[in-house]
């Protein structure tokens, strides 16, 4: 297995872990491990054009791509093709709870079917030589979360998965949306912690509801690795203190300013190819949170970006709004 330090790494999220957020994230993280957002495999299969759903730039490495499907072969595939394309590990989505996925027999509703989710492993796992890992959940609906998920995950590692990524609360798919489910159910990272001190051979990473570099460091206690979601988006600035606290390196941002003047370059090259400035913009809205005309920031962006032929005066107009911040956090 390629030797892939997976410490800390940003969770992937529909509509949001784009190739333009990943552009931005690596303005503030060299190190983190990147996630695509979840990607189907019919949308590999049959999708077109295939950049559409698989281009990345070389910046955004180490990068996963996370894929969303059931059928074993269909998913080797799919593995092959995401290693042709240069991405660093495969990772099969068994977390997902929205009805959409479940109709597909995707996402979470595959903790109901370890074997299947068995066989998806093996047959990655023979057709690529990158990493293959599993982002699941500690239970569905009434499952057990002690003797479900050890059944889950002895099943599944048998098959060779030697890397989970486990989201610390049940999904229930009866009664709750997608959203309600990062919410309501309680959050059991005990039983995370219990999980990897029964697998020592494991690797054994932990997600959900971490919003500090601390609640970060307490987990690295217990686990091998945290994935932050939500937090990391909407609070960019976060990952600027990653590689110092988390790697002991210096990161690539020395102020939030110098953040978004260093996305600059991407940004004038995408507008080049036709992306609109909302949809680049659109992931930088929280970088100023808190700080002294960060509301204006946001607010100019808001206005402004979506407009036609909006270009980089827009995006430096924002930027004058808001004070020179502090250095990135020690």
């Amino acid at each position: 297995m390629t030797d892939l330090d997976r410490t800390f790494s940003v969770a992937p999220m529909m509509d949001w872990t784009t190739r333009d957020y990943r552009a931005f994230a690596r303005t503030l993280t060299r190190r983190a491990l990147l996630y695509t957002e979840m990607v189907t495999t019919g949308a590999i299969l049959h999708g077109s054009p295939r950049v559409r759903f698989l281009g990345h730039g070389p910046v955004e490495h180490p990068l996963a791509l996370q894929l969303g499907g059931s059928d074993a072969g269909e998913l080797a595939e799919c593995a092959a093709i995401a290693e042709e394309w240069g991405y660093d590990e495969v990772n099969l989505n068994v977390g997902c709870p929205s009805d959409r996925v479940q109709n597909n027999l995707i996402g979470a509703c595959l903790m109901a079917h370890p074997g299947k989710v068995a066989a998806a492993v093996e047959a990655m796992r023979a057709a690529v030589s990158i990493p293959v890992t599993v982002k699941c959940r500690i239970g569905i609906d009434d499952q057990d979360e002690d003797a479900d998920l050890a059944r889950f995950i002895d099943t599944v590692a048998e098959a060779g998965c030697e890397v989970f990524i486990v989201h610390a609360r049940k999904a229930w798919l009866e009664g709750l949306s997608p959203k309600e489910n990062r919410d309501v159910p309680p959050l059991n990272y005990p039983r995370v912690h219990r999980l990897k001190a029964q697998h020592p051979e494991l690797h054994i990473g932990i997600n959900g509801g971490l919003k500090t570099l601390d609640d970060c460091r307490e987990q690295l206690s217990q686990v091998d690795s945290v994935m932050v979601g939500r937090e990391a988006y909407q609070n960019p600035w976060l990952l600027a203190g990653v590689d110092r606290r988390l790697y002991g390196e210096p990161g690539p941002a020395a102020s939030r300013h110098a953040a978004a003047e260093a996305l600059r370059p991407y940004i004038a090259s995408r507008l080049e190819e036709g992306a609109r400035l909302n949809h680049l913009t659109r992931h930088l809205l929280g970088l100023f949170q808190g700080c002294p005309g960060g509301r204006k920031f946001r607010r100019h962006l808001s206005e402004h970006a979506h407009r036609e032929g909006a270009g980089l005066a827009v995006f430096d107009d924002a930027l004058g709004l808001v004070a020179e911040q502090e250095a990135a956090p020690a």
